[in-house]
């Protein structure tokens, strides 16, 4: 059975960065290797560096999702390209990538919910989605249940995919197609000449380029502002559990607001509560806790708080927020973030589980493990060049990353390229958050 890479794994890209390149892609997780395939395969010499493994962070620890539902309007055409885009990694990489357009349904335990679910209908329809409300009849017929749900939202040409092993297939393929991924290699910086980019520092040296792209996910604003660019950016811990193998009662993507699920192709289940999460507060809590005081009172209730990270975590008390380029950097002191598991938020899942589906009953949890969601104000990404000329963001993907990726990726090199990205990305603009734009929040369904 799979789960998120560990930093024991061996090594599979082992190689040391070369001292020039035309662009460094800062973070193994799916956007930077996405970004990193396209590039190469549009001719630019490529280094890509992980401080730990690839995917090991939240890329192989998401649900495995690969929805359209539900997105932000701004999100949706980028992920319905993101939708062909897996199609044709799917095609080129097979089982590996474990695609399978088996839908996504929003499950209503209420009126309210059923509401919420028809004011995203009309973003379906305005980009052409197969999404529609389903009835109470129509939905105990293909998911018998005791829940008592009154209906649900539903995609049919939605996905999933198997995050543990999609992830480094694509990052072989990056490599077959001339990238330099280089694992166990954390950059600790930029350089900057005349106000643009000149060089990444690595543990493993520098090398001299003109572009870098920082996808760092939890690690993004960190990074950014030893580099002296702030923007806001927090985490979040969350909870997944993975069933042995169980009758495939339904198989696609299910959530309600207690618990999510999904089909593997193992036979398991991947489990997690629908909307809880765990924050630690730090000092960037308290930096930006004003442009987060909307998603703060509107999920609130859904989160626990505590009061300090573990140690060397992107915003725990200890951790430095600048250091020196020749000195080792807080990427080597964490190589992957791997959050305790919350047990129980697993146990609750766990009952909810048996109540809707008493015919199954309370599923056998074989794995546990919890990863770190970089989460924005808006709850959407930053996608854009920052200030300093050659300097790109790909952070921020708020927990809906793994399936909007290839999309992320392609968008991502286009712009590094100079090309027209194809979507209007005005939203995911770096500027946003302090040019005094006021935070609109994504979709909560």
């Amino acid at each position: 059975m799979g789960g998120p890479i560990p930093i024991s794994a061996p090594p599979r890209f082992p190689a040391n960065p070369p001292a020039q390149a035309d662009v460094v892609v800062v973070g193994g997780g799916i956007a930077g290797v996405m970004t990193a395939l396209y590039l190469a395969e549009a001719g630019r010499r490529v280094v890509l560096c992980e401080k730990g493994r690839i995917a090991a962070e939240q890329s192989s620890r998401n649900w495995g999702w690969v929805r359209q539902q539900g997105r932000d309007p701004a999100e949706l055409p980028i992920m319905i390209e993101a939708m062909r885009l897996w199609q044709d990694l799917d095609q080129r990489l097979g089982d590996a990538v474990g695609l399978r357009q088996t839908g996504t349904t929003y499950l209503a335990a209420s009126p309210k919910d059923l509401e919420n679910f028809v004011s995203w209908l009309p973003h379906a329809r305005h980009h052409g989605l197969d999404t529609r409300l389903i009835e109470r009849a129509e939905l105990d017929a293909i998911l018998p249940n005791a829940a008592g749900w009154i209906g649900a939202l539903h995609t049919a040409s939605d996905a999933r995919a198997e995050p543990w092993t999609a992830v480094p297939a694509i990052a072989a393929l990056a490599a077959d197609r001339g990238v330099t991924i280089c694992e166990g290699c954390a950059v600790r910086g930029i350089e900057t000449t005349a106000g643009r980019v000149s060089a990444a520092v690595t543990e493993k040296g520098r090398v001299e380029v003109p572009q870098v792209l920082l996808a760092a996910g939890a690690w993004s604003s960190l990074f950014a502002g030893n580099a002296g660019m702030r923007f806001p950016q927090l985490s979040v811990r969350a909870t997944v559990a993975a069933t042995s193998e169980m009758p495939e009662f339904h198989s696609g993507n299910a959530a309600d607001p207690g618990f999510a699920f999904r089909r593997r192709l193992d036979g398991g289940f991947t489990l997690a509560p629908g909307i809880g999460h765990d924050f630690w507060i730090g000092p960037s809590a308290f930096r930006n806790l004003a442009q987060f005081l909307p998603q703060v009172r509107r999920d609130l209730r859904h989160t626990r708080l505590s009061p300090a990270s573990p140690r060397d975590y992107p915003d725990a008390w200890g951790t430095p927020r600048r250091w020196r380029l020749d000195r080792p950097s807080p990427f080597e002191r964490m190589r992957v973030l791997d959050p305790q598991p919350n047990l129980r938020r697993v146990e609750a899942l766990a009952q909810a589980f048996a109540a809707a589906f008493p015919v199954l009953g309370k599923p056998a949890i074989d794995r546990v493990w919890a990863g770190m969601i970089d989460v924005t104000p808006d709850q959407v990404p930053i996608l854009d060049e920052s200030p300093v000329s050659g300097f790109y963001v790909a952070t921020g993907l708020s927990g809906h990353g793994f399936g909007i990726g290839p999309g992320v990726g392609r968008v991502m090199a286009d712009l590094m390229l100079g090309r027209t990205p194809g979507h209007d990305l005005s939203r995911f603009r770096f500027a946003r958050f302090s040019d005094g734009s006021r935070i609109e929040l994504g979709p909560s369904i």
